[in-house]
């Protein structure tokens, strides 16, 4: 099955090229994951909120606080799980593991 950061047309229309958050989003800790097939991502996060930037493109999710294993973010999209160094991207037929390769 192929896995595609699908997003919403109006983010692909405006053609968005993120390099980083807006300051009034406050996130705390950003790190960086190699993921197979989408290369080199940027996730972005704090305790209510991440932003995984990939392709140029922006995805935010919203904290999960189900009692499941590890740090979960979710939109309408995808699912996010940070567990140590693995960071998954699951979305409703695909599922993509990502390894932390530093932390800026």
């Amino acid at each position: 099955m192929a896995f595609s950061l699908a997003l919403p047309p109006l983010v692909l229309s405006l053609g968005l090229l993120a390099q980083g958050s807006p300051w009034w989003e406050h996130y705390e800790t950003t790190d960086t994951f190699l993921c197979p097939r989408l290369g080199r991502v940027m996730l972005e996060r704090n305790a209510s909120q991440a932003s995984l930037i990939a392709g140029g493109y922006r995805s935010t999710m919203f904290r999960d606080d189900a009692n499941l294993p590890g740090t979960r973010y979710r939109n309408e999209r995808m699912t996010l799980i940070l567990r140590g160094d693995i960071l998954s991207i699951q979305q409703p037929q695909s599922q993509i593991e990502c390894t932390r390769t530093d932390r800026v």
